[in-house]
């Protein structure tokens, strides 16, 4: 008998490596794949697809349907009086460009307009910086928007003919107050969404004054500009129509609204018909030409919109 059988006593040993015996593990076989089996799958677009994806020629789709309602209308109507047709319209359009009235009237109504709209933004921009700049600047804005913004600018064309008189300058005043209010607005609006972050960077890098809003605030901010600036210019070409329409002997020569109110008193619905066109040419055209431009060189460009 052993010792550790005569005191009673086992001890276990753990088992040696060579006595574990191991299930076999399973190999993993990857099984090479024909890469020809695999390929992109490219489909081409028919050519209803590709002409479908300009925006383009969709919206000239849409005008000539509109133009083919109109015309529908109008000769089912058969009252050049009370709704002359979409050819009849195009023909007193036509007339009036070659003879070269519509294109005066168009420029006085322009050159009215720019001089305007461009002191309404140079406006605009004043109150904006002591806006950003001050706590009474901003109280001052947002009071004045407040009060004036809802007020419509025709309202103000009688007192703009006793304090200006019979001219331009008349027309002038109430573009201007067309197109401060909704401007500063939606500047200000933007400059204070500008995100803190972005605001400490531009202090970070020692931008101050007006680099810092030029670099920083502006970039940032330009969306709400853009849509300012868009809104300003409907406003006030709505508001100079309006007013021409009204008093459109005040604008020297007269403009379109002269131009549509004229015709009316003559009865040639077909050329009042030609002026208003030619009011929603000269607005498709500075959608388009310029802020449509203007948006996608900036904004979109940026990647603050898709």
């Amino acid at each position: 008998m052993s010792d550790a059988t005569a005191h009673g006593s086992s001890s276990v040993h753990p088992p040696r490596d060579d006595m574990i015996t191991r299930a076999p593990r399973g190999e993993i076989i990857r099984e090479p794949s024909d890469a020809q089996h695999f390929s992109v799958v490219e489909k081409p677009l028919s050519l209803f697809e590709r002409l479908y994806n300009q925006s383009w020629l969709r919206k000239f789709l849409i005008l000539a349907l509109l133009a083919l309602v109109w015309e529908g209308y109008g000769r089912w109507l058969n009252n050049p009086l009370l709704f002359p047709t979409f050819s009849a319209t195009v023909d007193a359009f036509c007339t009036s460009i070659a003879n070269g009235e519509l294109p005066g009237k168009a420029w006085a109504s322009i050159h009215v307009l720019l001089l305007g709209y461009g002191c309404g933004l140079l406006l605009a921009a004043l109150l904006t910086a002591a806006a950003i700049t001050s706590r009474i600047g901003t109280d001052f804005l947002e009071t004045m928007t407040s009060m004036l913004n809802p007020l419509p600018a025709i309202a103000l064309l009688p007192l703009a003919l006793i304090w200006f008189g019979l001219g331009n300058g008349s027309l002038i005043f109430v573009l201007v107050h067309s197109v401060t209010w909704s401007v500063a607005l939606n500047t200000h609006s933007g400059f204070l969404s500008v995100s803190n972050t972005l605001k400490m960077v531009g202090r970070n890098y020692g931008l101050r004054g007006g680099r810092y809003v030029a670099a920083i605030l502006v970039p940032a901010a330009f969306p709400s500009i853009l849509t300012g600036l868009k809104i300003g210019w409907a406003f006030a070409w709505r508001t100079l129509i309006a007013a021409e329409l009204v008093f459109g002997v005040s604008s020297g020569s007269g403009g379109l609204g002269w131009f549509i109110y004229e015709n009316k008193n003559l009865l040639d619905i077909a050329n009042v018909f030609a002026g208003l066109f030619t009011v929603i040419l000269i607005g498709l055209a500075v959608e388009n030409l310029v802020f449509r431009v203007l948006e996608r060189h900036t904004v979109q460009r940026w990647g603050m919109q898709s």
